[in-house]
């Protein structure tokens, strides 16, 4: 999976570590958001990288939490999403709009293969201080970066040059920072 080769993603492993971070995912946001310790401390056991001041508002879901690697001073708004089948990997000071949706997760373009139940997944990486709109799908494969601005209900299925703004469905380059 991680490799970016066809995976089944009901193999017993993965359905285990989707229902851990559900879990993970559901004390999070059940705890008072006064408890920063203890919020940090779940974010700790399900993320692969939690930077210095994070913040993550919830409600959020991610399928594995492994997968993701968060930049310190990162910000993630509510009701985000990571299908993090492979690595998603946000820069430092990132800000990340309320609603948007990190899909790693594919699927072959052959019938057949998915008919068997086949799956892909490509890595997604922000570099540091890009702002991402509300509502932004960001999709396999795809890396934006340094300091880029994707504006709100973008689909973004190409990579994204560093220093600009961009924005539309498909997402493209606007202009220059």
């Amino acid at each position: 999976m991680i490799a970016g080769r066809l995976y089944r993603s009901d193999d017993v492993e993965l359905v285990t570590a989707r229902i851990r971070a559900r879990q993970i995912v559901q004390r999070h946001g059940a705890t008072d958001p006064a408890a920063e310790d203890e919020r940090r401390a779940l974010l700790v056991s399900l993320f692969a990288e939690l930077g210095e001041g994070v913040a993550l508002e919830p409600p959020f879901h991610c399928d594995y939490g492994w997968n993701i690697s968060l930049g310190a001073g990162s910000y993630i708004n509510c009701n985000c999403v990571f299908l993090d089948c492979a690595p998603v990997t946000i820069g430092a000071s990132a800000q990340i709009g309320p609603g948007v949706m990190f899909c790693a997760a594919t699927h072959p373009i052959d019938p057949a293969q998915r008919a068997l139940g086949l799956e892909l997944a490509q890595p997604i990486v922000l570099g540091s201080n890009v702002w991402v709109g509300a509502s932004v799908v960001i999709g396999p494969g795809v890396t934006i970066g340094d300091h880029s601005v994707i504006g709100a209900g973008s689909v973004v299925m190409r990579d994204v040059d560093a220093k600009v703004v961009a924005a539309g469905n498909p997402c493209r380059v606007l202009r220059h920072l």
